[in-house]
């Protein structure tokens, strides 16, 4: 008979994988801590995620052990949380370990008091002390020792690190910065950039989209070529590299070395995301079709493995398969043989750089192929003497047959959690796709996942939750959810110019305002003011993997005071640019999402208003000269002309002239002459933004 712990009732997939385990695993709930007090137990937190490789090899080595599991059921009171259901539980602790050890990541460690304070922290732990890691079974009877022992040392140092961390959470306000903090950002990308392989820093590395996004926009701002290199090379390698999925398509988490060889092969949702977003900017930038490519590829790995039945979309897929980390993705040399066919086979020896001898050899995989490129698909295609076109189709009809034999194996766990934040990003590339490609699909498929999420995700008084669960109690929304739904929704809204999202996203931003703004220095804290604090509330701005919930809202701020009019939300778009004034100047190239939305506050920037009459062809033909264009710092408002009511008060009296679809161009509350002729209307917008993009 199958024993079970307290996570047995859970719906969590990651908690739902440790409900067999040994250990007496409990949710992160009060009745955990107040049965550590009755006790005298200290509690031994463990945080994770389903498709986290190193959870799932502490979970084999530690977990699942009785041995270990009789030494943690003796000692402590063990609860196990879910990083992608309690987003702030996990913030708070990993700021923990991250001044506590200097290191920080998943599984994430914290051995704490019973009043939440912690002591010891780590990351992944073995069973037994290796290569500088202590062991568990060596680590326990030490703590559990001292806490019978010496408890009241214990008690003050935990007292002491939680003083230190709520202190460190804290942000001090200062004066709006200036352009110079932008460029300062710059120079802190610059300087990590790597010429040779592209992407920033060394390995592990991650793929940073955001990093992406700003360099393209700072090169429209100053003219800066080096910008539009970074992001390009960037971009060409992470492409060509094996931490993207040449069969499947999808971006892996990380690469584990400097080339973007070989990666960490879990798939997160928010990386598609983001590197949709980027990729689709860049060939709005560029005017390449290798980033549309990668973009629509991209897509389409989402929209065929990652949604739900409801139109939501799914967090990860694991990295490990049957016990092996990344067994779905690699080939063996004999199997791509037995695969292909002769000539393709020898096509992809040289498109994709194959050795027999393999380029990954671990305990796992030994003479492993990972499918990557050395050289772009422009320069294989003439070392082969071919065209572009033809290389492509070669590539296709490998990748096809490739895709069908894979689809056979069996496939890595895919965490079904939904998630409002990161489906609301999911809902901002998939607006930004369809509208600069004219892609219905993409566009349905966003506002199928925002009617859901508005429709369904909610409590019962109305507000917004982090997680669809049907007919059970979801977890609070955190500032991440209203920042980043709001964000899909003014994406979907400029897409589709259905006013249903602009008013949401209006009343989501006036939400988030109500329940998380810090009242006394600004910006939103990733709590509620009627959530529980465990230990200090957290306002964040720093950029991680994802962007932080502040640098989103800022961006959400600004574009909807721009949308609407509403001077309440310009006033608070310059109040969170002031409250982390000082932490940006600091540290600007960590904050590189909010240099994006300070770049975007100061300007210049401008709105379009088309206010449309029967004339249906002039305003196809406005909205494709302003989509076909790298535009950041434009927003665009539509004016039908058969209504107005629900309209932003603003633009209700910028009716169509002639009878012909006419744009208002506009800056800082006042607009030039309105115009019927599309050229005029580029060049208008070019004007007030003091644009320096050459028009062709």
């Amino acid at each position: 008979m199958e024993r079970h712990n307290r996570l047995k009732e859970e719906i969590s997939p990651y908690l739902l994988q440790h409900a067999a385990n040994p250990v007496a695993w409990r949710p992160w709930n009060e009745e955990a801590f107040t049965e550590a007090q009755d006790l005298d137990k200290a509690v031994f937190l463990s945080i994770g995620y389903s498709s986290c490789h190193w959870c799932h090899v502490m979970a084999r080595e530690c977990f699942e052990d009785d041995e270990v599991a009789r030494l943690m059921n003796d000692a402590f009171i063990c609860v196990k949380v879910d990083r992608e259901e309690l987003p702030h539980i996990d913030a708070t602790y990993m700021t923990a370990c991250q001044m506590m050890t200097g290191n920080a990541g998943w599984p994430l460690t914290i051995i704490m008091t019973p009043d939440k304070q912690p002591f010891f922290a780590a990351t992944y732990l073995p069973k037994h002390s290796r290569q500088g890691l202590i062991g568990l079974m060596e680590l326990i009877p030490i703590i559990d020792n001292t806490w019978k022992t010496n408890q009241k040392d214990l008690i003050h140092s935990a007292r002491r690190i939680s003083a230190a961390v709520a202190d460190a959470l804290k942000s001090e306000p200062g004066s709006i910065p200036d352009k110079s903090l932008v460029q300062h950002g710059f120079e802190g990308l610059a300087a990590g950039f790597s010429p040779t392989y592209g992407g920033f820093g060394d390995a592990p590395k991650f793929p940073a989209p955001h990093n992406i996004m700003f360099l393209l926009r700072y090169h429209r701002r100053f003219r800066d070529s080096r910008a539009l290199n970074m992001a390009t090379r960037s971009l060409d390698a992470m492409r060509m590299g094996g931490i993207f999925d040449h069969v499947g398509f999808g971006f892996h988490r990380y690469s584990t070395d400097a080339k973007w060889l070989v990666p960490h092969f879990e798939k997160m949702l928010y990386d598609q995301a983001l590197a949709a977003i980027a990729y689709t900017e860049a060939y709005l930038a560029t005017g390449r079709g290798s980033y549309q490519r990668t973009a629509r590829e991209i897509l389409t790995y989402v929209l065929r493995e990652m949604v739900s039945a409801e139109g939501l979309f799914f967090s990860s897929q694991d990295a490990d398969t049957e016990g092996s980390e990344g067994k779905f993705y690699v080939w063996t040399d004999q199997e791509l043989r037995s695969i292909l066919n002769k000539e393709d086979y020898l096509f992809a020896t040289k498109a994709y750089s194959l050795q027999k001898q393999g380029n990954l050899s671990t305990a796992f995989a030994h003479d492993k192929i990972i499918l990557h490129m050395n050289t772009p698909p422009e320069r294989t295609a003439e070392h082969l003497g071919m065209d572009d076109t033809t290389l492509s189709k070669r590539l296709e009809q490998i990748r096809a047959a490739l895709f069908e034999k894979r689809s056979m194996r069996a496939r890595p766990f895919t965490d079904e959690s939904t998630l409002t934040d990161i489906n609301g990003l999911m809902i901002a590339a998939l607006a930004r796709a369809g509208q600069t490609f004219s892609s219905r699909e993409y566009l349905e498929a966003a506002a199928k996942a925002a009617d859901c999420i508005l429709e369904n995700i909610k409590d019962s008084k109305g507000r917004l939750l982090h997680v669809y669960r049907p007919g059970r109690p979801g977890a609070e929304a955190s500032a991440k959810d209203y920042a980043f739904l709001i964000w899909g929704l003014i994406e979907l809204y400029e897409a589709v110019f259905d006013l249903k999202y602009l008013n949401c996203a209006s009343a989501l931003a006036r939400e988030c305002i109500e329940y998380y703004w810090d009242n006394k220095d600004g910006g939103i804290f990733l709590t509620s003011c009627e959530s529980d604090v465990v230990i200090a509330r957290i306002k964040d701005s720093h950029d991680g993997a994802l962007p932080s919930s502040n640098s989103v809202f800022l961006l959400d701020l600004i574009l909807l005071a721009r949308i609407t009019g509403d001077t309440d939300l310009e006033q608070k778009a310059y109040d969170t640019a002031k409250a982390f004034s000082k932490t940006m100047a600091t540290s600007p190239s960590s904050h590189i999402f909010m240099l994006m939305g300070l770049d975007l506050l100061l300007g210049p920037a401008c709105e379009v208003v088309l206010s449309s009459s029967t004339d249906t062809g002039g305003i196809e033909e406005k909205l494709l000269a302003l989509r076909s264009r790298f535009l950041p710092h434009v927003v665009v408002v539509h004016r039908p002309d058969e209504a107005t009511k629900g309209l932003p008060e603003h633009i209700k009296d910028k009716s169509p002239q002639d009878n012909k679809t006419t744009a208002y161009v506009c800056s800082n509350r006042s607009c030039l002459a309105p115009t019927t002729d599309t050229a005029e209307m580029i060049r208008l917008v070019m004007k007030k933004g003091r644009a320096t993009q050459e028009l062709e």
